[in-house]
């Protein structure tokens, strides 16, 4: 369960000139990013695009700042504390992909932040605010029971396609590797290396290219959904690594979940 995001007006301009830009043939439409391994060394902001300044509504508790978002020793820091920000008393953290990816397979290693209240997640998304429709793909690791995650996607803004899967040992006690294979026919996501679900319905399978993200939130209203928020000292996630590799390209690393499926 995602909301509509906001993103940074003055690459509309930009957005709307690629939009325009001609495909191979039988490329899929928008995608403008290639497979990559990203192991944060440092945070390339020429590729990740910090969010800072802004909420995406009323059921998140915290503003997106870039104080939040900080590499060192070879990992993404994300956090949530309690820090007065616009019109909210907490700051949270999100990176997104400046560019757009396409059908393939998307990982992350990461350890989700523990509290009730908190959503560490994983996705790809489009959105109005590209001027497409709201297309996306999710692993979201809910505050409420870290001992799941939950997978779901949106075509056109459709959700309701919600399913939790068991995380072995808890995902906020130690890094799990995560990773959805996005195929124009198929959406099979995994956990640990296992495949957990599957989804072939073509009517539930999102269709625009889009970017990557990484954020840790919270929220006072979700409560059914996220628990109970209470803040009891500043919230992190920690990630290791995430990766792209385009659908026929080879394996990029050991360990990735394309070696395996090959």
């Amino acid at each position: 369960m995602t909301f509509l995001r906001k993103t940074e007006c003055h690459r509309l301009a930009i957005i709307g000139l690629l939009a325009l830009a001609p495909t191979a043939a039988g490329a899929q439409e928008g995608v403008t990013g290639a497979s990559f391994v990203e192991t944060f060394d440092k945070l390339d902001t020429s590729f990740w695009f910090v969010s800072d300044g802004w909420n995406n509504g009323a059921h998140q508790n915290c503003t997106w700042s870039k104080s939040q978002v900080s590499v060192a020793g070879g990992l993404l820091t994300l956090t949530l504390d309690q820090k007065e920000t616009g019109d909210r008393d907490y700051a949270c953290g999100e990176i997104q992909t400046r560019k757009r990816y396409g059908y393939g397979t998307y990982e992350i290693r990461m350890k989700a932040a523990t509290g009730p209240g908190l959503n560490s997640a994983f996705f790809s998304y489009i959105g109005p605010a590209d001027k497409k429709p709201h297309d996306e793909i999710d692993f979201e690791v809910l505050g409420r029971d870290t001992s799941k995650v939950q997978v779901n996607q949106y075509v056109s803004r459709k959700g309701g396609n919600e399913a939790l899967v068991d995380v072995p040992g808890g995902a906020d006690t130690g890094f799990n590797d995560y990773a959805f294979v996005w195929e124009k026919d198929r959406l099979r996501f995994f956990v640990n290396g296992e495949m957990a679900h599957e989804v072939t319905d073509p009517t539930k399978l999102p269709v625009n290219a889009q970017k990557i993200f990484v954020s840790l939130w919270g929220t006072d209203t979700l409560k059914d959904w996220m628990g109970n928020f209470a803040f009891s000292g500043p919230a992190r996630m920690q990630i290791e690594q995430v990766a792209f590799t385009a659908a026929g390209d080879k394996c990029q690393f050991e360990g990735s979940l394309v070696c395996k499926l090959k």
